[in-house]
């Protein structure tokens, strides 16, 4: 059956609008032997000069220009928003939705049938999906790949994780300048995003679980020449799937993302996952919910021991030992195999006979990494919508813990005071951060892992229970309650909180509450007041109207509509 191109509307009519278009294409150097009846497919290049974690993206799209040349169709390069979570301030999850709203509207607005997306860096990924979901072509997704393994003299480094484990060394006298220096240059040895199981590694794990990849693809270091024939097979595989108009709607269901959560639990994965997969879920309609993470939690057990869950391991070990499609093997029963994939076959299909050869880097059902579950979420008075930490990585005897607050109602106020000794921090003390949620901080910052104060530092703390209504790295780690929800910003009852209040804490059994009179509560909350708006002109002030809660998937209320389901095909009749 021959097939109408979508770009063809552009292309082929014998009128005026026809006529600007091809003459354009000539202008460029094209002749129609280059797109006449050939599929055209967008490269979503996130490249730029200041993302690390894409640095090879620049040579990668010529990688994915030559896979879609080979398999006949006609490639165009679409430059789209590049959020490099080292440099983006104040967080680059401010510009989620952006990237989400950019992605949607270049693959309605061009002359395009299929594409490749190319990401990574940690909002890249599900900013991409969540446009390319909504607009409903034939696409793919390219992970750039977790970058090296760190070296500080012969010890192996871990983005992140032994960032806050050598600062707080620093800070407690431990370690000199020279020694720090040392980390400084040696935990990011080449392009690629990071290789703990942070954000970075675990999104483009799940787009790989949800089978919007080529299965096992998210597992390619970046540097390895693997990487370079999984770019040019994935420009191929974009014509292909645009022939058998295999759409993100063809693809995606319930099953998939109860793949995605599973695989989830069994990767230690970060915390920004609830977010990201939440808000990817209730776009294509198949909507998890905070009490799905927890069951998944609770019942998937930890497989791959790779920092910060794992204690020694990085994602260039997890990929010698058979990567993604060996933990997906691993997991036996707990994926369904029949969901789909952008390859034309089954899950299960793609993963089977996929081997593990070294088993403590993925380890079996029977052989978890930890006891304690990859996620957890916590109810109560302090957080009645919900609040996420992540047990593998917290210390055990926190997990259950009883305490005085200590509050800051802000970043700059907890920085310029935390290390006061007048504060009289103790071990047993939580520590309070609010104001940094979606709406407060704007936009949800990295803030959640608060440090602890330098003189507990010197005592040998490393973990003490921390509250915020900001997110936190996936590649922190520690006690960390996060994803307070409604936020202090808009009234939540963390913005009731005292210093003084005793704050208690069971992680098993799913509870935080403040321990405070409800009659105190109605008189603070009578007493409380709306905190001005942090949101400004342009963006952010769409953004403060429209921003859903955490627990909601931080999405704008305005683009939740479906497959397809937002905006008409242009008119270029």
């Amino acid at each position: 059956m021959t097939r109408t191109l979508r770009s063809a509307r552009w292309f082929e009519p014998d009128d005026l609008r026809g006529f600007g278009h091809r003459s354009r294409l000539m202008q460029m150097g094209y002749s129609k032997e280059d797109w006449q009846g050939r599929p055209v497919i967008a490269i979503l290049n996130t490249w730029s000069d200041i993302n690390p974690c894409h640095a090879h993206f620049r040579q990668r799209v010529e990688d994915v220009k030559r896979g879609v040349l080979q398999a006949g169709g006609f490639p165009i390069e679409l430059p789209a928003l590049s959020l490099s979570e080292n440099f983006v301030k104040p967080t680059t999850m401010l510009y989620r939705n952006l990237l989400a709203m950019e992605t949607e509207e270049l693959l309605r607005s061009h002359p395009v049938d299929g594409a490749v997306l190319m990401g990574g860096c940690d909002k890249t990924t599900p900013g991409l999906l969540l446009g390319a979901i909504s607009m409903d072509l034939p696409c793919l997704f390219l992970p750039a790949g977790p970058m090296l393994r760190g070296n500080l003299r012969g010890e192996v480094l871990g983005s992140g994780a032994d960032t806050w484990k050598y600062w707080d060394d620093r800070r407690a006298g431990k370690i000199g300048l020279e020694e720090w220096q040392g980390v400084e240059a040696g935990i990011a040895r080449s392009y690629g995003h990071c290789m703990t199981m942070g954000t970075a590694a675990t999104m483009t794990a799940l787009a790989d679980a949800l089978g919007l990849c080529l299965t096992g693809a998210s597992s390619i270091p970046a540097a390895d020449a693997n990487h370079i024939r999984m770019a040019a097979a994935c420009g191929r595989r974009a014509v292909e799937m645009v022939n058998e108009d295999l759409r993100p709607s063809h693809v995606l269901s319930r099953a998939s993302f109860d793949n995605a959560l599973n695989v989830a639990m069994a990767m230690g994965c970060s915390t920004n996952a609830i977010i990201h997969l939440i808000a990817l879920s209730r776009r294509a309609g198949f909507p998890l919910t905070l009490d799905d993470f927890h069951a998944a939690g609770h019942r998937v057990p930890v497989l791959a021991n790779i920092r910060p869950s794992g204690e020694r391991y990085l994602m260039e070990d997890f990929f010698y030992a058979g990567g993604l499609k060996a933990l997906m093997a691993q997991m036996g029963d707990l994926l369904d195999g029949t969901a789909a994939t952008v390859t034309g076959q089954t899950l299960g299909a793609e993963i089977a006979g996929a081997e593990t050869y070294l088993p403590d880097v993925i380890r079996s059902l029977d052989n978890p990494v930890s006891s304690e579950p990859a996620m957890a979420v916590l109810r109560g008075n302090l957080a009645p919508q919900g609040g996420v930490i992540k047990p593998s990585a917290a210390d055990p005897r926190l997990l259950n813990h009883r305490g005085p607050a200590l509050v800051f109602d802000s970043y700059a106020e907890m920085k310029a005071r935390i290390d006061d000794p007048s504060l009289g921090v103790t071990a047993d003390t939580v520590l309070i951060m609010r104001g940094a949620g979606p709406q407060g901080g704007p936009g949800m910052p990295e803030w959640g892992m608060l440090p602890i104060p330098k003189h507990l530092l010197e005592q040998g703390v490393r973990d003490m229970v921390r509250i915020s209504d900001a997110r936190m790295s996936g590649t922190s780690y520690g006690a960390c309650i996060l994803h307070v929800s409604p936020e202090a910003h808009v009234g939540g009852p963390l913005a009731l909180v005292q210093t003084g209040d005793i704050i208690v804490v069971d992680a098993r059994a799913g509870r935080i509450d403040m321990d405070v009179p409800e009659d105190e509560l109605a008189r603070r909350r009578a007493n409380w007041s709306v905190p001005a708006a942090k949101a400004g002109r342009g963006y952010g002030w769409v953004y403060a109207q429209h921003i859903l809660q955490a627990d909601q998937g931080c999405d704008f209320d305005f683009l939740e509509t479906g497959f397809g389901a937002s905006a008409p095909e242009p008119d270029i009749l």
